[in-house]
């Protein structure tokens, strides 16, 4: 295939989606590897001066390229999988895996790195520039450069298979999820159900040529049975399905345990193979905390604090569900209807009725004019070519009319299309030439579409889930740093990586906030200030419960990866459950195989490290503090969080960074009064 005729080498603009095939793929990436290793040996070579512009520049591009074409192929496999260009994922994922193994591992190239560091100047580089390579000596020696040559081989075999299983574990999510479907003839089945989802399971159903409803497993469908079918045995039914979901209940090839007990015996000995005593120590090496006991701590320490909140939580809701609505054994898939049921009668008003006013357009005008305000830009939509019709595209400009950033917005909730929200970079900041591109965001979330010819409405945690993406988008567009690999949200410790994104959280509970925000779906009228104060009454509903839930997931994946790997998935099981014990308030039945498709540890970046929402909810909670000090909307203390968090991106330590806005440590102060665990 020509070179120019394949899009996944046309690196003039953005990705071109519109003309991107699975065919692509292979030639794209051998093409692609075999310029990385030329490069690799070419700055390795003796002939080749020690200096930034010789070594870590020619690397960068290089390895730009690189990111930006697989970057592409990833993001369509997680947003738009077929079985072709699956096949060619899978196919060449390990041949990335493998190259990067190999830069990690090259002595010659570390020995560069050295020599950088070694430089007689190197004390009067720029602060950014001495990150890099602080950074790269770390990450040398995490990529096995210091193993003998045959420790190395064994590495190199670890990191290629965690790859694949990582790979084969959220494929299976994904079609176990893709493979659900329960149709429902009558409405009457699905009374309590609110009407736009009964639209959204009809027009599901009649995409398929039939009547009545379809049912899914995909989120928006599964919990609007679960908080508000009437229904008991239809919610035990959808449960059931959603939490065996990938697991021994269903297709054998689909079922994740064995991966999960593979993954983590990987993981264990690709730390031993580094010196580690478990791969949480290897995990916390590039992270604010130091040792796995120190977040253990932390994370027990939280869960006594909130304990007592979440005790008094399901204690009120069961003596609810049993009062109120006759359910004397209230089990899990009871929790979120009987939950809805007590929030309205404490609080008179629904979250279906909160809903309405949140449409999609207005949301998205309000955020916009958020971020405009607090950061003296312009957001306005921009063209590009995109991967599915669902997608919008945007630019994000300076108050010169100069281009900061660009992000690709995919709200919707679609088969083939991974679950859950995330925000990825197509293109990272490269500031030293004129001609480098600024950085683009992809922002994915998983909400419900439109349906009846009326725009889409969100329920607040949904807007929630927007406002934090959009932090992890500002944290990567707003960078001021040039050098790609400290700036915006790469380098940047992985336990304060949400700062930002939780951060832009509470902007959404805010009263001036939610005027943007609102415009009700019939009427276009705002949110009434009666709702908002029923809203803000209810905002800690549950907040014991919520976080209790959290640090089970916190502690089992910490103790899941600082302790000796299971050799069954009933050994996982036996330690989630140990967990539950301590923290948990609502124990769920036995067949559930919540491990079995949670990927944020398993196929992300958050193995030994799903710690880091509660950490960074800490500094989030705290440098928020400030804005509620000085005011909600400004413009004076967003420049300064602007200028202190976002723009320096990876290029100091995070501590540094938090202390040079808020001009002190945190505290966990902010925190618990936000969530009303406070006497």
């Amino acid at each position: 295939m020509e070179q120019q005729a394949n899009p996944l080498l046309d690196f003039s603009g953005l990705p071109r989606f519109d003309a991107i095939e699975p065919a692509h793929v292979t030639p794209a990436m051998d093409l692609l590897l075999a310029q990385a290793r030329d490069t690799m040996a070419r700055i390795t070579g003796a002939a080749t001066p020690a200096t930034w512009e010789a070594i870590v520049e020619p690397l960068d591009d290089v390895t730009d390229r690189l990111g930006r074409a697989w970057g592409a192929v990833s993001h369509m496999n997680a947003v738009v999988d077929t079985p072709a260009l699956r096949e060619q994922y899978n196919a060449n994922q390990p041949k990335l895996t493998a190259f990067f193994t190999e830069l990690s591992q090259n002595e010659a190239l570390y020995a560069r790195f050295k020599e950088l560091a070694a430089a007689p100047d190197f004390a009067s580089w720029p602060a950014a520039r001495r990150k890099v390579v602080a950074n790269e000596l770390r990450d040398f020696r995490l990529g096995g450069a210091e193993l003998p040559a045959g420790q190395k081989a064994r590495f190199k075999e670890l990191c290629e298979r965690e790859a694949r299983v990582s790979t084969r574990f959220a494929e299976n999510v994904l079609d176990a999820t893709n493979a659900f479907a329960l149709y429902v003839d009558g409405a009457a089945a699905l009374a309590g159900v609110p009407d736009d989802a009964l639209q959204m399971f009809a027009e599901a159903a009649a995409a398929e040529g039939r009547s009545g409803y379809k049912i899914s497993l995909q989120y928006p469908s599964y919990a609007a049975v679960v908080d508000y079918a009437d229904d008991r045995a239809l919610r035990q039914q959808l449960y059931r399905a959603y939490t065996t979901k990938a697991s021994e209940f269903g297709k054998p090839e689909w079922n994740n345990g064995p991966l999960m007990v593979e993954l983590l015996s990987l993981r264990q000995e690709h730390a031993r193979l580094l010196g580690y005593s478990s791969f949480a120590e290897v995990s916390l090496v590039p992270k604010m905390a130091d040792r796995p006991d120190e977040v253990l701590d932390f994370l027990r320490d939280l869960g006594r604090r909130a304990r007592p909140y979440a005790e008094r939580d399901m204690s009120e809701l069961r003596q609810f569900a049993a009062r109120e609505l006759g359910i004397v054994d209230l089990q899990p898939w009871d929790f979120s209807y009987a939950s809805e049921k007590l929030r309205e009668a404490r609080y008179a008003y629904s979250e279906q009725d909160l809903k309405q006013y949140f449409t999609e357009p207005r949301v998205l005008q309000g955020l916009f004019k958020v971020i405009e305000t607090l950061f003296s830009v312009a957001i306005r939509e921009d063209r590009a070519p995109v991967w599915h019709p669902d997608v919008k595209f945007f630019r994000i400009e300076n108050l010169k009319g100069e281009l900061l950033g660009q992000f690709y917005l995919d709200l919707y909730a679609r088969d083939h299309k991974q679950g859950g929200a995330w925000q990825d970079d197509a293109r990272s900041r490269r500031g030293r030439r004129a001609d480098m591109p600024t950085p683009v965001s992809y922002l994915t979330c998983n909400f419900s579409r439109p349906v009846g010819g009326k725009p889409a409405t969100l329920r607040h945690d949904d807007v929630l889930t927007l406002f934090h993406e959009f932090g992890h988008g500002l944290h990567h567009m707003l960078t001021r740093v040039d050098e790609p690999s400290v700036a915006g949200i790469h380098g940047v410790e992985w336990d304060a990586v949400e700062l930002p994104s939780q951060f832009m959280e509470n902007f959404a509970w805010e009263w001036e906030v939610l005027q943007l925000l609102t415009d009700h779906v019939d009427t276009g009228d705002r949110l009434p200030r009666a709702l908002y104060d029923k809203m803000i009454a209810a905002r800690n509903f549950q907040s014991g419960f919520y976080t209790a839930r959290q640090l089970e997931f916190a502690l089992f994946d910490m103790l899941l990866h600082a302790g000796p790997p299971p050799t069954a998935d009933a050994e996982v099981l036996a330690l989630l459950g140990r967990v539950r014990r301590e923290v948990s308030v609502l124990v769920p039945p036995e067949y559930n195989r919540f491990p079995h498709s949670f990927s944020h540890i398993f196929a992300g970046g958050y193995a030994a490290g799903y710690y880091s929402y509660k950490w960074a909810e800490v500094l989030s909670a705290d440098a928020y503090s400030a804005f509620e000090e000085g005011g909600v909307l400004n413009p004076a203390i967003g420049r300064r969080f602007q200028d202190e968090i976002l723009a320096v991106g990876g290029s100091r330590p995070a501590m540094q960074s938090f202390v040079a806005f808020r001009g002190r440590k945190p505290t966990i102060d902010a925190l618990l009064r936000h969530h009303g665990m406070v006497n």
